[in-house]
């Protein structure tokens, strides 16, 4: 094990959910994107390529399972960084066949992209406002959506939906007030970062 990669890389997860917690508490976490945290997921999407370019991806034998989480945490966030995140993905494709992390931290990086990009969602795993007011996600192929994430250890869709319902709720978070504002807003943004 690499205690000093583990460290490293706890470190840039502490931040990220330190920041998370921070904007919570000012009530600046749901309805916009804000500059503290794409700043953070920046700049650790950027640790986190340098960590790699050092010692490839952070896998199970080099930082046990915690360590591995952190590094696909700050992956799973780094979406101001559009190639970095595919290339993370890449490599965790490699990573997963290889033994050296689970499969579902592939599956949830997946339909993160797919997000951004604007396509349906495999898993399902990516929620956001639909014009009803209803957190949802648009599925491909959403009559087997159950069956590919029992194959990676993920619980039936409406079960995680459900639960995903009522953390933002429980966290203040709430529909838009003007839905087609913020659809432009998200489009927006994916263009400048470069999504689409």
């Amino acid at each position: 094990m690499n205690h000093e990669l583990i460290a490293q890389l706890e470190r840039l997860e502490q931040r990220d959910i330190e920041s998370r917690e921070k904007l919570l508490e000012e009530g600046r976490l749901h309805g916009t994107y804000e500059e503290e945290m794409q700043n953070v997921h920046v700049e650790n999407a950027e640790a986190l390529n340098n960590i790699i370019s050092s010692h490839g991806w952070p896998g199970i034998s080099k930082v046990g399972l915690e360590g591995c989480r952190a590094a696909w945490l700050i992956a799973q966030h780094a979406i101001c960084t559009p190639e970095l995140q595919r290339r993370f993905l890449y490599l965790l494709k490699e990573a997963a066949a290889a033994g050296e992390v689970p499969a579902k931290q592939v599956a949830l990086l997946t339909d993160r992209i797919r997000f951004n990009e604007g396509k349906p969602q495999i898993y399902g795993t990516v929620l956001d406002w639909g014009e009803d007011g209803d957190l949802c996600c648009e599925l491909e192929n959403p009559e087997s959506v159950d069956e590919r994430r029992e194959d990676i250890g993920l619980p039936p869709f409406r079960t995680s939906l459900e639960e995903h319902q009522r953390e933002v709720k429980a966290e203040g978070g709430r529909p838009p007030e003007d839905f087609r504002a913020y659809k432009q807003a998200q489009s927006k943004w994916a263009k400048n970062v470069g999504w689409q």
